[in-house]
């Protein structure tokens, strides 16, 4: 079987962690423990966000501007996509080793075009970046002229556009590696956002596109068997967070549509996964799966998790 598998934040930085190279490859190490039962027995291609390292990465260039002039986000993207796709091989590869299993890994640099009216240029809604204490937030908004909202209860952080991905431009490099049988980091931090021009070309456009939606892209241009999302919670929950809270085991994608509108699941947290989701399903007929990393192997025995699954 095919099956694109996005991993979450806490997959490279727990929250509250110190952001260092450290951290995160002891943090990677720890996820592909997760990963390898299935990256052995099947066609896997991994993507993963950057927003936290996005963010860090436009501080420390913040801070030396006046020595080094700081990179537009899209070529921050591309480090980004650089650096962690680096940690994920090398994670990756010494956790086959261990388990004496042979595969082939590669890190595709990957492009992703959005279109240059997207809404989402007039609203960046894509949190990047630290937390901030309201405060703090407050006065960095008068200082740098950041747009800045709260994030899910967690604090204060940065938000920049977060345009629809519409084409892959690498897509057909990924399908011939992992049609040979090897696993393909992709897509990493929902890609590099470009735009196509008139004549064809590309051009790098300032924004971070969001790493589900992308995902499922990339899931459907692969035609994926199945597209897994994994997150820092267990299931998909109604009432997130509330005393009433109530754990979903499996949804239609018309029912998570029905929630989605009724405010279950909010922009810059589980919002867009199930949007992803729910496009990756209607599109494909096929399932998605959300569900924490260490709870993979039983999600996909059926055990735990939330599968969005096509109408009956």
């Amino acid at each position: 079987m095919k099956f694109v598998i996005a991993i979450g934040g806490n997959a490279v930085n727990r929250p509250g962690e110190k952001p260092s190279a450290e951290n995160m490859m002891r943090n990677l190490k720890e996820t592909m423990r997760y990963l390898i039962d299935i990256i052995k027995d099947h066609s896997v291609v991994i993507t993963h966000g950057n927003g936290p390292q996005v963010g860090n990465l436009l501080l420390q260039q913040e801070a030396a501007r006046d020595m080094v002039p700081p990179f537009p986000i899209d070529v921050n993207d591309a480090q980004t996509q650089g650096s962690l796709g680096y940690m994920i091989c090398q994670t990756l590869y010494n956790s086959l080793i261990e388990r004496n299993v042979k595969k082939e890994i590669a890190a595709v640099v990957t492009q992703i075009v959005v279109d240059p009216e997207d809404p989402a240029f007039q609203n960046p809604t894509k949190p990047i970046g630290p937390f901030y204490s309201e405060e703090e937030a407050k006065r960095i908004m008068e200082e740098k002229k950041w747009t800045m909202v709260e994030d899910a209860g967690r604090g204060w952080r940065r938000v920049v556009p977060s345009p629809i991905p519409v084409d892959i431009i690498e897509k057909d490099v990924i399908r011939f590696l992992v049609d040979n049988g090897f696993v393909v980091i992709a897509a990493g931090g929902g890609g590099i956002p470009v735009i196509r021009l008139k004549d064809g070309t590309l051009k790098g456009v300032e924004a971070v596109i969001d790493k589900d939606r992308a995902s499922s892209l990339l899931a459907q241009e692969l035609d994926a068997d199945m597209f897994i999302i994994l997150t820092g919670v267990e299931k998909v929950y109604l009432n997130f967070n509330k005393p009433d809270q109530i754990p979903l085991d499996k949804l239609t994608a018309e029912d998570a549509e029905k929630y989605l509108k009724e405010g279950h699941f909010p922009p810059g947290s589980m919002g867009p996964k199930i949007e992803s989701a729910i496009d990756f399903v209607k599109k494909t007929g096929k399932q998605c799966l959300i569900t924490d990393m260490r709870k993979l192997k039983q999600a996909l025995e059926g055990k735990t998790g939330t599968k969005i699954v096509p109408e009956v």
